[in-house]
């Protein structure tokens, strides 16, 4: 009789709506505002407050750069030691009940300006539409991605990438029938941090 298959742990996560709302509130800014400088919805941003819906990881960071936050404010996640990071000793993070998972590639160097994950992409997952400062480089490990760019679209698949500047609205969804892997890097300084690093 053959052992059992190891079980994934679950990824830790954390509800940070109120926070976001609290955070709001004492600079002063309206829903709409925040929802502005950050480069989404006002009807999105009402659904994250109350923990109704969960943003991405990049529109997560867009909110706290437009609270004046660095975005491990909202979220822990683990830190890797050294500059080396091994295949299947990652942990995973994730935010709130999002059904996406993160792995994180990249370490921290003096003066360095590049962050990396691994995105796990659920079947049927979409994310909302987003833009920020920052260059984006993603690469499909596994399954495929419908990708879009300002008003164009693109269908990648396991060895595609795509490179594009964060400032262009942009989102992703699973396409195929698998899960999916996204290997995203990105230049972003609201992705450095404690949070990251």
């Amino acid at each position: 009789m053959s052992a059992p298959a190891p079980q994934s742990t679950p990824a830790p996560s954390v509800a940070f709506g109120g926070r976001i709302r609290e955070l709001r509130r004492k600079a002063g800014l309206t829903l709409q505002a925040l929802a502005d400088e950050a480069g989404i919805s006002v009807g999105f941003l009402s659904q994250v407050e109350r923990d109704k819906a969960t943003p991405s990881l990049g529109t997560l960071a867009s909110l706290a750069a437009a609270l004046g936050v660095e975005v491990d404010v909202f979220i822990v996640s683990p830190k890797p030691a050294g500059s080396v990071t091994r295949s299947g000793e990652r942990p995973f993070f994730a935010l709130a009940d999002s059904s996406l998972r993160y792995e994180r590639i990249s370490t921290v160097l003096p003066g360095g300006t590049l962050s990396s994950l691994i995105v796990h992409v659920p079947v049927g997952y979409a994310s909302e539409v987003t833009s920020h400062v920052g260059e984006e480089l993603i690469v499909i490990l596994a399954g495929t991605v419908r990708q879009t760019l300002g008003e164009a679209t693109f269908i990648l698949r396991a060895g595609d990438s795509m490179h594009y500047m964060g400032d262009t609205p942009h989102s992703f969804a699973n396409a195929g029938e698998d899960p999916a892997q996204i290997l995203w890097t990105g230049t972003s300084s609201r992705l450095r941090g404690p949070l990251l690093e």
